[in-house]
């Protein structure tokens, strides 16, 4: 059996050795501008919601203390994302291979869930309100939802030049977008009410943005309990990738192979490949890793790589695709020669 080689960096082992490759990640200019970006929308967001709360209770509007509730909840998700993006930016010592970058995951994970939470509270807030509404001031709750439209609107700008595909980042994006979208149903209640009275239009507001919460809030939690439970990121299927990399011509069985997630953006995989008696191991894992990284886009790669010593090991037919144990194992067809 062939050693389990790593490196830093680098792609290595000879026939009958293990590899380690990975792309190189130039992170420090991204996290800065996404850093910069951020911390803008955080200065727009907590400034107008010290604005919105005492207009809210002045006007005694739940869809604007309702926006204002959640503007709080937006600042917090971005100051949760900026201290993420600063953990996850530590290098890798003692115990934390990895560093923290998983800390990202679980900014998201809090982002996603403090949406639910919120959303429930603001639900029942907007049933009650809707059972029995008060007196709303249409006027001043249309003139701050409108400038509330301007101010989410230029956080919402901020925050998409930053990177999205990561779900720390998506996680506090997803308050804010939820946010603009409550102060256009806003804008419109308050219209609503200044020209007909009809002051129930406030609580059904909030009630639209509650449902448009509860569903952001789920696709974090799913997103990013997907990466905690280390599941495959989503469109990489692992049976066909392994499928893929059996079909070469020098490769007779695929097994112990898992694909995951490290954070949103970097996945890894590791597998463990039979190669055919006559067959370069070296050039074999070479070739593999160009097929992961070319077709798959992973770079994060350790291939154990060696000789099959039995052409028909632990008893299989040619072309078999089985369970073990260890997950799939995947087999090569029976080949002409």
């Amino acid at each position: 059996m062939g050693a389990h080689a790593h490196g830093p960096g680098e792609g290595h082992g000879g026939p009958g050795r293990g590899g380690h490759a990975h792309g190189g990640h130039a992170h420090g200019v991204a996290e800065n501008a996404d850093r910069r970006w951020l911390s803008i929308a955080l200065a727009l967001i907590s400034g107008f919601m010290v604005v919105e709360v005492v207009v809210g209770i002045i006007a005694r509007s739940v869809a604007l203390l309702s926006d204002a509730a959640h503007m709080l909840t937006d600042a917090a998700s971005i100051v949760l994302a900026l201290i993420a993006i600063r953990l996850s930016a530590r290098p890798a010592r003692g115990g934390y291979t990895y560093g923290l970058k998983r800390s990202e995951i679980l900014s998201a994970q809090a982002n996603g869930l403090s949406l639910l939470l919120l959303g429930a509270y603001l639900g029942y807030e907007g049933v009650a309100r809707l059972i029995d509404p008060p007196e709303v001031t249409g006027g001043l709750v249309l003139t701050t939802a409108l400038a509330g439209v301007v101010v989410n609107l230029a956080a919402a700008w901020c925050m998409s030049k930053a990177n999205r595909s990561s779900l720390n980042v998506e996680g506090a994006f997803q308050h804010v977008l939820n946010d603009l979208y409550a102060f256009i149903a806003t804008a419109v209640a308050g219209l609503v009410v200044l020209t007909t009275g009809f002051a129930r239009a406030d609580a059904i507001a909030g009630l639209v943005v509650v449902v448009l919460m509860i569903k952001a809030g789920v696709d974090l939690l799913r997103a990013s309990g997907r990466v905690l439970l280390e599941a495959a990121p989503a469109g990489v299927e692992p049976d066909e990738v392994g499928g893929r990399l059996v079909a070469h011509g020098q490769v007779a069985e695929v097994h112990d192979l898992h694909v995951w997630q490290i954070t949103s953006g970097e996945v890894s995989l590791s597998a463990h490949v039979l190669v055919a008696a006559e067959g370069d191991c070296h050039a074999v894992r070479e070739d593999l890793e160009a097929v992961l990284r070319a077709e798959y886009g992973i770079t994060h790669t350790t291939l154990q790589v060696d000789h099959l010593d039995d052409p028909a090991p632990r008893g299989r037919t040619d072309g078999e695709h089985c369970l073990t144990a260890h997950g799939p194992v995947h087999r090569a067809a029976p080949r002409a020669h």
